[in-house]
């Protein structure tokens, strides 16, 4: 991890850049597995699943009799765990529902906003080194809160043509039974364009790797909403002589172990935090399963000194992590300043993994930059808001006027008309 100290403003635009990948050959590639699903369905991706999953597979729907067996598989402790986490998933998800009201915004005229689930949504979880069934909780649970017709999962089955136990009990769990044993770009053109075996949805959901988020931004191009734009896994934290450098080098592998490309930022006025913190990630790195994923990541990687915690927020802010971490015993003091970032940990218990998995919070983030403009998923992605109005003569005598002189002035003489003729009759009567 490279150390920069006491950078001016002016070279922080270099520092909070992310890695590159060649964008060129990516979008050739994923645009042609697009199309070759669009045109050819189920045969394309038969052919793909044994290209990239190196597996062959007569059939992709995930059967009753595999979900059952799945059941049998997964430990009563984990079982346990993933319930814990659903609770608490459910009980925050819940509390979105929003009560909208009639709002009469003059006499005789009502206007009001209806919340419907959108009708057929696409969830993909990967499954490939880390079979994410976290996520089904994460996607799941806010989608069939919802109320949404269709939810289809895509996931990649392993070599013998397997989903990971974990991924099908937790999507029993939550009553999703539609899983298509498909992962990668293929998987998000079956659901974008649907096959003889995929149902087509109306909106696409969850993290990738590149080759995902890429299919994710072209089949957006051609109409099918995604969640958000996205990037590798990604947290910044911020660190006073309060921290706790042990827990916050365990918070930075922690996001390095997703993927060579993630990137962890480490940020702090006091550079014996800096120096103890990396000697403790050098410490924990060495013992971890994929030491040598988060070793790559590392090389991504940043620990910069700044002046005070005023510049680290402001570094922060201008970043725009996935992740967020202040450890610091004065976290709080902190949150009116944020206005970049997609899910904020405070203080020195808020470990990034708990929003991962259990304190409720959903952990499908916007990344590389996007925390700028776009929102996490919530219960809101998995609706659309109709809008209601409720007019009656009182209320288009009332802006009927004022309707007939704005489409005039805009050369909309059919518009004009369509209150004319109403306010002629009313007139008369």
């Amino acid at each position: 991890m490279e150390v920069f100290k006491n950078v001016n403003q002016e070279s922080w635009k270099a520092l909070i850049e992310r890695p590159t990948i060649d964008k060129e050959n990516l979008d050739q590639t994923v645009q042609e597995i697009l199309n070759s699903v669009e045109l050819n369905g189920d045969k394309a991706l038969k052919a793909y699943s044994k290209k990239f999953d190196n597996v062959e597979l007569e059939a992709f729907l995930v059967s009753k009799f595999e979900i059952e067996t799945a059941k049998k598989l997964v430990s009563k402790e984990l079982k346990q765990a993933i319930n814990v986490a659903k609770q608490n998933i459910e009980t925050f998800h819940k509390a979105q529902f929003v009560e909208e009201s009639v709002i009469e915004t003059t006499k005789g005229v009502q206007c009001w906003r209806k919340a419907v689930g959108i009708e057929k949504v696409g969830l993909y979880i990967p499954g490939g080194s880390a079979p994410l069934f976290s996520t089904v909780l994460m996607l799941g649970i806010p989608a069939v809160l919802a109320n949404c017709n269709e939810i289809v999962i895509c996931t990649p089955a392993n070599k013998k043509g397997e989903i990971n136990p974990a991924i099908l009990y937790t999507a029993n769990l939550i009553g999703i039974s539609k899983i298509y044993k498909i992962g990668g770009a293929q998987a998000i053109a079956a659901m974008a364009y649907g096959t003889e075996t995929v149902p087509q949805v109306y909106k696409i959901f969850g993290p990738g790797n590149q080759f995902v988020t890429k299919a994710k931004e072209l089949v957006q191009q051609n109409g099918v909403a995604i969640d958000m734009p996205a990037g590798p896994s990604e947290v910044l934290i911020i660190a006073d002589k309060t921290g706790n450098p042990a827990y916050i080098a365990a918070d930075l592998l922690s996001q390095a172990e997703h993927g060579a490309d993630s990137q962890v930022i480490l940020l702090s006025d006091d550079e014996t935090m800096i120096t103890q913190t990396l000697e403790e990630l050098n410490k924990q790195i060495v013992e971890l399963p994929r030491a040598e994923t988060a070793k790559k990541a590392i090389l991504n990687s940043k620990a910069v000194l700044l002046n005070n915690m005023d510049y680290c927020i402001a570094f922060s802010n201008l970043y725009a992590p996935e992740h967020l971490i202040i450890a610091s015993d004065f976290a709080s003091d902190y949150i009116d300043r944020i206005v970049n970032a997609g899910s904020v940990f405070l203080g020195n218990y808020s470990c990034e993994s708990a929003g991962d998995y259990a304190s409720g919070t959903n952990h499908t983030l916007p990344t590389n930059g996007f925390a700028r403009n776009y929102s996490g998923v919530s219960l809101e992605s998995f609706q659309k808001k109709i809008t209601f109005q409720k007019i009656n003569k009182e209320g288009i005598l009332g802006i009927g006027p004022a309707i007939e002189i704005m489409a005039e002035a805009e050369e909309l003489f059919a518009h004009k008309n369509a209150v004319t003729i109403r306010l002629k009759y009313l007139n008369n009567v």
